[in-house]
């Protein structure tokens, strides 16, 4: 009984943690109006920033803390290892939905391509394709143990957990974390870049940047030589460009 309720504890996790990114996306869309980042300012410009950096703030402390081993080994103390990546899930989705919802706009615009323009078009391809690179690449490295589904999955079969094998195939022969790449592109692909928008994508950015020197740390610890050659011959997080020494 345990077990089963551990992989419902899972599937609820991964349904918030899967709905929060699909809100994010369409609230940086500009394609429905009643969630989009760009509403009408409530806050003074300097109160709105403060807000905004403390969320972006919170959501990647979050991530760097839960998401490092050292603290996957404390959560194991008090709770069953197989729900630790899952509760990351939990917890990550729950502040992604925070972080869009409390978004506060600013107002101001940055660039706004003219409708129905080529360049208009571009723009939302672009758009599209960064979020579908970021999905097709949590395929690549195995969908389901990202979101802490096989893990609880495994133990409701009374199996051994087992660690992903390091692979290296489809987006990641060009960059080491299309992923991320992926989340960057959608961020930043907008045929209107508002102020408000220009500060959650620098925001992101950030995020992107530190998290990811923090995840190849682990990685580096986890496959050793392996990781550190392919940190040699592989971008970070833009394709096609050498990494710099």
């Amino acid at each position: 009984m345990k077990k089963v309720l551990m992989f419902i504890y899972s599937i609820i996790a991964y349904a918030i943690a899967f709905a929060s990114i699909i809100y994010w996306i369409l609230s940086v869309s500009n394609l429905i109006p009643e969630i989009s980042i760009d509403q009408t300012p409530k806050l003074s410009v300097g109160f709105a920033i403060l807000n905004n950096l403390m969320l972006v703030a919170l959501f990647g402390i979050q991530h760097s803390i839960m998401a490092r081993a050292w603290f996957k080994n404390f959560f194991a103390k008090y709770f069953p290892r197989p729900i630790e990546r899952s509760t990351f899930v939990l917890v990550s989705g729950l502040l992604l939905f925070n972080l869009v919802i409390q978004w506060q706009p600013i107002g101001g615009i940055i660039w706004n391509i003219e409708p129905q323009s080529i360049l208009f078009y571009i723009m939302y391809i672009l758009f599209f394709a960064g979020w579908v690179i970021l999905f097709v690449s949590s395929f690549l490295i195995n969908h389901f143990d990202l979101f802490g589904l096989r893990q609880t999955f495994l133990e409701l079969q009374n199996k051994s957990y087992t660690q992903l094998n390091f692979k290296v195939k489809s987006f990641y022969k060009y960059v080491r974390h299309p992923l991320y790449f992926g989340m960057l592109l959608g961020m930043w692909a907008t045929p209107v870049m508002s102020v408000t928008h220009l500060l959650f994508a620098i925001g992101i950015t950030i995020y992107v940047v530190i998290g990811t020197r923090l995840e190849e740390k682990d990685l580096v610890k986890e496959f050793g030589d392996t990781y550190k050659d392919y940190q040699k011959s592989k971008p970070m997080l833009i394709p096609f460009t050498k990494k710099s020494k």
